[in-house]
């Protein structure tokens, strides 16, 4: 075992266990942004505790104090040689958010992250940004971070084109800062619009907060407009909820509850309930919460369209691996630029269980015909939150599963090796 890893074990193949979740990190991100924009109208309560999280809240509210020098989470923000620096380390969503943020509100400094995010392109969302008035410089390669960003923004257009087939978060960032706009905002999404789910949580959210919009077939309008006085709160995060959910399937029996979670959700992480009905998992909605219990039903179903809830991607192929699934998905497109190229990821980590996992075009198909499971694993995380709790389930399968890097869950889900001991897993380091 290496110096920077844990063996994750269960003694049993039953779980049953009460776990709170942390508050969804997507809910908080959005928020946070209409929290600043408005002042403080827009209270937030039940914040996640994400590392994400954490440091967008960080560099927002040190900005909001004046604060040159200050650190939160992995991020951090210093002055040096008169330049005001936001490192907001692996953050992803951060950095599209502030990227709108800090263009929109003339705040002149360097966004930059980890070798990583310097690695994940941008440049469809500064190219929109610059549409609409903003002067935006690469530090370094173009079309990725870190970014220099002017104090002077005058807005020129209110007509944006973005194509809608890469990254949700990109159309969000301009969506957040639209009331802001002098002259308010026509985005028009050209193509498909991946991940629609993240899209009307950004503007119901916003409709909380007062912010009127109208959206017809493809085009997006919000006019300038103040915010009003409100309270968001955030719901827990269906993402962590759906390791629970592979928890349950991959257990002999199971019977899980998830304080809070609602059944009528902003978040389209919420479609686990009914993908995971395949794998012989049922939802009910109770006065304790989300309850999730493990009928023994064969799976069913081997095609999953994934688009709509791309963050579910590595939960549900891992599941459907390790249940001897041969399933076909799509959907998967986003993949490969997120905190590592996920496809890759989940080939490299599957194929020691025997189980290949073929992109044809836009498909990609497991085949499970030479599954195996050894006593002894070691799974590579590649810096990705998701890697490590998509792959933590095998433990019910495997004698020692060892995780390397296991820290990388505090980007999304801080007290997730906790939570499994409480639900009878055990951690050894």
């Amino acid at each position: 075992m290496s110096d920077n890893s844990l063996i994750l074990s269960k003694s049993n193949a039953d779980t049953f266990c009460t776990i709170q979740l942390t508050g969804s990190k997507s809910e908080s991100n959005r928020a946070l942004i209409l929290n600043a924009l408005s002042k403080g109208k827009v209270v937030v309560n039940n914040l996640s505790s994400a590392d994400d999280t954490v440091i967008l809240n960080g560099v927002l509210r040190n900005l909001e104090a004046g604060k040159d020098d200050a650190t939160f989470g992995s991020g951090s923000l210093t002055q040096s040689d008169g330049e005001l620096t936001a490192n907001i380390g692996p953050a992803g969503t951060a950095m599209r958010f502030l990227t709108a943020y800090l263009s929109v509100t003339g705040t002149a400094a360097v966004l930059t992250g980890t070798e990583r995010m310097k690695q994940r392109p941008i440049g469809i969302l500064t190219d929109a940004l610059g549409q609409l008035g903003a002067k935006i410089q690469y530090a370094g390669q173009e079309g990725f971070p870190p970014l220099r960003f002017s104090k002077e923004f005058k807005q020129v257009t209110n007509k944006v084109n973005i194509r809608g087939n890469v990254s949700s978060q990109y159309i969000t960032a301009l969506l957040l800062v639209a009331p802001f706009l002098e002259k308010g905002l026509e985005l028009h999404i050209e193509g498909e619009l991946t991940s629609r789910p993240y899209v009307e949580m950004t503007l119901a959210m916003m409709e909380e907060a007062g912010i009127c919009y109208n959206w017809q077939g493809s085009v997006i309008s919000i006019d300038n407009q103040d915010f009003k006085d409100s309270q968001i709160t955030i719901e827990p995060d269906w993402s962590a909820a759906s390791y629970w959910y592979a928890i349950a399937a991959l257990s002999k029996d199971s019977k899980i509850i998830l304080p809070y979670l609602k059944a009528k959700s902003l978040q389209g992480d919420s479609r686990i309930t009914q993908i995971m009905e395949h794998f012989g998992v049922q939802s009910s909605f109770t006065d304790e919460g989300l309850e999730i219990v493990k009928t023994g039903d064969a799976p069913r179903g081997a095609f999953f369209d994934l688009k709509d809830c791309p963050d579910l991607a590595q939960t549900v192929i891992v599941v459907s691996a390790a249940l001897g699934h041969n399933a076909t998905f799509t959907g998967l497109e986003t993949l490969k630029i997120k905190e590592t190229d996920r496809i890759k990821a989940l080939q490299n980590e599957l194929a020691k269980l025997g189980v290949v996992l073929r992109e044809d075009g836009e498909q990609y198909h497991l085949e499970c015909s030479d599954l195996h499971f050894p006593e002894h694993v070691i799974i590579e995380t590649y810096e990705d939150h998701r890697m490590a709790m998509a792959f933590a389930p095998l433990a019910l399968k495997i004698q020692q599963l060892e995780i390397e890097e296991p820290a990388v869950v505090v980007k999304s889900y801080p007290t997730f090796w906790d939570d499994l001991q409480k639900a009878g897993f055990t951690i050894n380091s």
